[in-house]
C-alpha cells in the first residue's frame, strides 16, 4: 500500500478512484488544489502523486517532489506537455500516463460540438427559453457531401473520421502514420496544406508537440476555405487564439468550437461565475455568436473516468512495485 496524493481532484474523480482502489489498496488523499511551487509541500512523504492537465510539473516542482520522497508522477490523462521529462529522468522520478481511456468519449464530444455549432442548437435553446421562436440566424448546412479534415488519426481521431464518414462526409486526414482501415473506408491522407485548403470542417485531434504548436495560425487560416468550421478537442495551444479571433472578425472563419484553450490553466475546472474574467482574449472569444466553448469536458463520461482511475492506479502499483509498466513516458 502506498500513500498517493491526488492534486486537482474533483468530486467526479472520487467514485472511479475509490472503486478501482479496491484492487490496489493505496491510501488516497484527494486535494482540490493544483500542484505547483506553492503547493508541492502537500506531497511531502508521498511516494506517488497523481496530477491532471493543468498541474505544474516543472523542474523546480519535480526537485521538491524528489527531495520529499516522491518516486512516481502519475498523469490521469494522455497529454504530458506540462511535465519536464528531462528533469524527471535526471531526478529518478517515473512519469506515467493514461494513453487511452475512452477515445469514444472525446470523439463523440467532437461530433456533438460540430452538430451543435452547425445547427445553432446552443442559440436555439436560449431563444426558446426566452420565448423567442424565430428561426432567423439559425440556418445550418447538411454535413453530407461536405469535406471534413481530421488532423491526427490516433485512437480519438480515427473514431472522429469514422463518425464523419458515416455522416457521408468526404474525409481527409493528416498523420505521420496512416490507418489502413480508414484508407479502406475511403479516407484520403493528404498533406496539411491541402487539408487546410479543401476542408469545410477541420477537427484537431493530435497531441501538442513543438511541431504542432500553433499549427492553426494566420498563415494556415489564410489557406482555408471561406466560412470554414474549426473544432479543437485536442490541446489549446494547437491554435493561435488571436489569429482565430482575427479570422472570425473578417469572416474568413465561419465558426469555431473549442473544448480546450491555450491559457485554460487560469480558468478551467473551477467555478468562476462570481469573478470578472480578466483574460481579454478569452473574453473576446465569448462575444462571437458563432463560437461555442466547453470547459475541457470532452473526456467526461463515467466510462472514461473509471478507465482513467483503473489505469492510473495500475501504473502507480507497477512503478512502486518495481514491475514493468507500458505507460511510462520518457524524454524524447
Amino acid at each position: 500500500m502506498a500513500d498517493v496524493r491526488l492534486f486537482s481532484a474533483k468530486p467526479y474523480d472520487r467514485h472511479g478512484f475509490d472503486t478501482a482502489n479496491a484492487d490496489h489498496g493505496h491510501q488516497l488523499t484527494y486535494l482540490e488544489t493544483r500542484l505547483g511551487p506553492d503547493t508541492v509541500d502537500l506531497a511531502a512523504g508521498a511516494p506517488a502523486v497523481c496530477v491532471f492537465v493543468n498541474d505544474d510539473v516543472s523542474a523546480p516542482v519535480l526537485e521538491s517532489l524528489a527531495a520529499n520522497g516522491t518516486r512516481c508522477v502519475a498523469l490521469r490523462c494522455a497529454g504530458f506537455n506540462n511535465v519536464d521529462l528531462d528533469a524527471a529522468d535526471r531526478l529518478g522520478i517515473a512519469v506515467v500516463r493514461v494513453p487511452a481511456y475512452s477515445p469514444n468519449a472525446v470523439a463523440e464530444h467532437t461530433l456533438a460540438l460540430i452538430l451543435t455549432l452547425n445547427r445553432r442548437i446552443h442559440r436555439a435553446y436560449n431563444r426558446v427559453r426566452d420565448g423567442n421562436f424565430a428561426l432567423d440566424g439559425l440556418v445550418g448546412f447538411d454535413l453530407a457531401g461536405k469535406t471534413a479534415g481530421v488532423v491526427g488519426t490516433g485512437k480519438i481521431g480515427t473514431i472522429v473520421a469514422r463518425l464523419l464518414w458515416h455522416l457521408r462526409c468526404r474525409v481527409l486526414a493528416v498523420d505521420v502514420q496512416q490507418d489502413p482501415h480508414l484508407v479502406e473506408l475511403g479516407v484520403e491522407y493528404v498533406d496539411p496544406d491541402r487539408l487546410m485548403a479543401e476542408s469545410d470542417i477541420i477537427s484537431l485531434n493530435c497531441p501538442l508537440t513543438p511541431e504542432t504548436h500553433h499549427m492553426i495560425d494566420a498563415a494556415a487560416i489564410d489557406r482555408m476555405r471561406d466560412g470554414v468550421m474549426i473544432v479543437n478537442t485536442g490541446r489549446g495551444a494547437l491554435i493561435d487564439t488571436e489569429a482565430i479571433i482575427d479570422g472570425l472578425k473578417r469572416g474568413k472563419i465561419g465558426s469555431v468550437a473549442l473544448d480546450v484553450y491555450e491559457e485554460e490553466g487560469r480558468l478551467f475546472f473551477e467555478d468562476r461565475s462570481h469573478e470578472i474574467i480578466d483574460d481579454d482574449v478569452f473574453a473576446r472569444l465569448l462575444t462571437f455568436h458563432n463560437v461555442l466553448i466547453t470547459a475541457h469536458q470532452a473526456f467526461l463520461t463515467r466510462e472514461a473516468l473509471d478507465a482513467i482511475a483503473g489505469t492510473t492506479l495500475g501504473n502507480i502499483s507497477a512503478v512502486l512495485g518495481g514491475d514493468d509498466c507500458d505507460n511510462v513516458v520518457r524524454p524524447s
